[in-house]
């Protein structure tokens, strides 16, 4: 682990660094409960703590230093933080990987010895690689996968909740994506899979098109021959 990457363990920890540090540091709040941590969880980690390694990261579970998180106004993880001599500089909150991306290369990369304007275009770059490895592993969570606006309890529109109910018919297990529960998935699948509207349905990682081509093969029966076996219910 990274000498600047702190895990919290105790108060004293982040209030002796915060009240005697003129350097910005990042407060990354998070719970071992919330899948969708993860992505920051690894992009702190492994990308922004090894690049800034002149800037302090501290890790802090949100609901053990639930006081702390009180002070910061905590209501959702992950959150992001930036502090600078005590006073908040910068806020992240949810998964959106650019403007934290963005903001800690706007604050820490003079401290770091990095030029804004190249530290900036190296983190597009590590972005972008780092999207397209989550939406690959997004596609190919399941043999089946279905991009849909909503669950397959609930879709939140006629397409989705169409092509959900033509699988269902048809007895398929799948797995699902609500695409709006992450707009960086939303709109970075489309250029991913270079296909312009949702739902979205994919075979072992491979996209078999949206609800019009998902119907006719439904009809013509070449869609069943492309499911898996384990993937039909006996």
């Amino acid at each position: 682990m990274a000498k600047n990457l702190i895990e919290l363990t105790q108060d004293s920890e982040l209030k002796s660094v915060l009240e005697t540090t003129n350097e910005v540091c990042v407060l990354y709040f998070w719970a071992p409960w919330a899948a969708q941590c993860t992505q920051v969880d690894e992009f702190i980690r492994k990308d922004l703590a090894v690049k800034y390694s002149k800037t302090k990261f501290f890790i802090i579970e949100a609901e053990k230093f639930d006081h702390i998180s009180e002070g910061y106004e905590i209501t959702a993880v992950p959150t992001v933080i930036i502090t600078q001599k005590e006073k908040i500089v910068g806020r992240i909150e949810g998964v959106n990987i650019a403007k934290l991306a963005k903001d800690v290369n706007a604050l820490c990369a003079a401290a770091n010895g990095i030029s804004a304007q190249a530290g900036d275009a190296a983190a597009k770059t590590e972005i972008e690689q780092d999207l397209n490895t989550r939406l690959k592993g997004l596609v190919e969570r399941a043999p089946v996968m279905v991009f849909i606006k909503g669950t397959a309890v609930q879709p939140r529109c006629g397409f989705s909740k169409k092509i959900v109910g033509m699988l269902n018919e048809h007895s398929i297990k799948y797995g699902y994506f609500d695409i709006l529960t992450d707009e960086e998935v939303r709109q970075g699948l489309k250029e991913y899979s270079d296909w312009p509207t949702y739902p979205q349905l994919y075979i072992q990682g491979e996209l078999v098109g949206g609800l019009d081509i998902v119907q006719e093969m439904i009809e013509s029966g070449e869609l069943m021959d492309m499911i898996p076996k384990e993937s039909v219910a006996a």
